[in-house]
């Protein structure tokens, strides 16, 4: 598979249909549930396991024979096809190059992988939440995404896995890009619709629709944009202006509210890959710096947000609820 300005997805029909939309609308409104923050300090166990990830991959790559290495071993810069981003900056929604674990790695190797994506993971509900209820939605099965490695762990230089499916697109690199959280742009999604409890991720449009809740009128009306912001990379690019409420004419409470959804989002992921993003968030001088919109669209007779988005210097956050949910990240520090 390409990276590309689209994302071709199997449950919906067509590109990102807007079909099923009004019923989706109707059912908006009511009071959301109180965001969960992150926080906490983590168990030894778990700094542990989050301290392996990078040494397992180093391990799976000692396993690999000649032939595997010539198939989900690639060349740090490595591209897809002429004029494209590297591959290992993609955000995918199937197996890269259709090049799955169960087609290439053994049942030893599956394993390793298994553990290396479960410590990508938080305690808790993570595993879950990423693997969407273990069935990594219509990939079907772990088995069936692809892990391939870019660069060369062997030497302790530059390289990054990367685990890509559908709805799914997250890494491991080692801080091999520097500044960027997650190793660079990464996707998660779930196919039952952003208000249905079948969501995996539903407790993430409740905490926003909190935030939405928590608004006055000429607030709302700030953080109100007609459209889209669109999706995959063309949502993601580091913008100069950043449209929406801006958070530092929030209230105290507001703002707090909208940290610990922040917190919300980051939740299934492992406790360093979140708490490096809230560190870049300092660097451009906090929450406050950062920007909070809600997109609208009519249809029929019912006109609600169906995406939200946090925007600043080096940061974009697009959360889209309809018709399921699909998130885009890039978050680094710019010079």
């Amino acid at each position: 598979m390409t990276p590309r300005d689209t994302i071709p997805c199997t449950e919906c029909n067509g590109l990102f249909p807007e079909t099923d939309r009004r019923s989706f609308f109707r059912r908006v409104g009511g009071t959301a549930a109180a965001a969960i923050a992150l926080g906490g300090t983590a168990s030894l166990a778990r700094a542990e396991k989050a301290k392996a990830s990078e040494d397992l991959v180093r391990e799976l790559f000692s396993t690999l024979s000649a032939e595997q290495k010539k198939t989900v071993v690639l060349p740090w810069d490595h591209v897809l096809a002429a004029g494209q981003r590297p591959t290992r900056l993609g955000m995918y929604n199937a197996a890269i190059k259709n090049e799955k674990i169960a087609a290439v790695y053994t049942k030893a190797q599956q394993d390793l992988l298994d553990k290396l994506f479960r410590s990508l993971c938080a305690e808790g509900d993570g595993y879950k939440r990423l693997s969407r209820g273990g069935n990594f939605d219509a990939s079907g099965a772990f088995t069936n995404i692809g892990a391939h490695i870019f660069g060369d762990p062997a030497e302790k230089g530059k390289f990054s896995l990367v685990f890509s499916g559908h709805h799914l697109t997250i890494r491991c690199d080692g801080n091999s890009e520097p500044g960027a959280a997650f190793g660079g742009p990464m996707y998660y999604g779930h196919t039952p619709d952003g208000l249905s409890e079948e969501n995996v991720f539903f407790y993430q449009t409740k905490a926003v629709r909190k935030v939405y809740e928590a608004l006055d009128e000429k607030q709302r009306k700030a953080a109100s944009i007609e459209g889209t912001p669109g999706e995959q990379f063309n949502s993601v690019k580091f913008r100069d202006k950043h449209p929406g409420l801006h958070i530092s004419e929030m209230s105290k409470d507001q703002k707090a509210l909208v940290e610990g959804t922040m917190r919300e989002l980051l939740s299934p992921f492992r406790k360093e890959d979140a708490d490096e993003v809230m560190e870049i968030i300092k660097t451009v001088g906090g929450m406050e710096k950062i920007n909070l919109a809600f997109y609208f669209e009519e249809y029929g007779d019912s006109k609600n947000w169906h995406f939200w988005r946090l925007e600043g210097p080096g940061f974009v956050w697009n959360f889209r609820v309809l018709p399921h949910v699909h998130t885009f990240v890039n978050i680094a520090k710019l010079a």
